[in-house]
């Protein structure tokens, strides 16, 4: 059996690279790649995406044989190596680089039934839970409007388990004009907020043409021009004993009520 390539130094050229691209949304999108870490994260991501370089210790690489399947794009590097590139502050030793799926909303506006929707959903724990429990129940894709994280961000991927590779993604300039999309061909899109709402338990799951639910920022909620473009504006219901929910656990109770249709 061929032996794997290490790699010892930190300044490894190679090394400097991936956390360069761990580091820089920017440096991501021109090279078409996202960093991932873990090997649970990364065994789950490999599921739906490509994965083009994987870094891991030999005792990382030992307790997870599965890894073996990515033997010809793994180097194993050490211990101290992977203190650099780990993210957080306990090092999981096993890092992959994928190849990022396509964030073209087009395709999802046109066939999509069961979509969530956000806009200037800033908090990347936020947007990862939501992305899961999109996935939990069975939600076709994600709208992600201007202001939100990126879905493929390591924050956003820890917090979504490896959903954003499991669900389509579109990432759309003008959130009111894609709802608009989806009004036209018959998906009924509904409006998390207060103003002139209807409360979650009035509002049937009766929706032949699909629904696409939006989801606004943790702290001002949508744009009156999301709300405007929407059919309907619901909430949930509560105590007084908080003013709200954030961002992530609304989206997830109101994503659980549409889950059927």
């Amino acid at each position: 059996m061929d032996i794997l390539p290490v790699i010892t130094s930190r300044d490894n050229a190679r090394i400097k690279r991936v956390c360069a691209l761990r580091d820089s949304e920017k440096q991501r999108a021109e090279a078409g790649l996202f960093f991932a870490e873990g090997p649970k994260l990364c065994l789950e991501l490999a599921k739906d995406c490509t994965l083009t370089e994987l870094y891991a210790t030999q005792a990382a690489l030992d307790r997870t044989p599965a890894l073996a399947a990515f033997r010809d794009c793994t180097t194993v590097i050490a211990p101290h190596v992977a203190e650099k590139l780990a993210g957080t502050r306990s090092s999981q030793n096993v890092f992959g680089l994928f190849r990022e799926p396509s964030t073209d909303p087009a395709p999802l506006l046109a066939v999509a039934r069961r979509i969530l929707a956000l806009e200037g959903v800033q908090d990347p724990g936020n947007v990862g839970t939501l992305l899961r429990s999109a996935a939990a129940f069975g939600f076709d894709a994600v709208l992600l409007g201007p202001g939100c994280a990126a879905p493929f961000s390591p924050k956003v991927l820890r917090a979504s388990m490896g959903a954003a590779g499991r669900l389509p993604v579109g990432v759309c300039a003008d959130l009111p004009a894609a709802l608009g999309t989806l009004r036209a061909r018959g998906v009924t899109c509904l409006a998390a907020a207060l103003y002139k709402a209807r409360p979650l338990q009035e509002v049937g799951t009766d929706l032949p043409g699909g629904v696409c639910v939006v989801i606004g920022s943790e702290g001002q909620g949508l744009t009156d021009e999301a709300v405007a473009a929407c059919d309907a504006a619901v909430r949930i219901p509560m105590t007084d004993r908080v003013e709200s929910l954030n961002a992530g656990v609304a989206g997830s109770v109101l994503l659980w009520h549409f889950r059927g249709v």
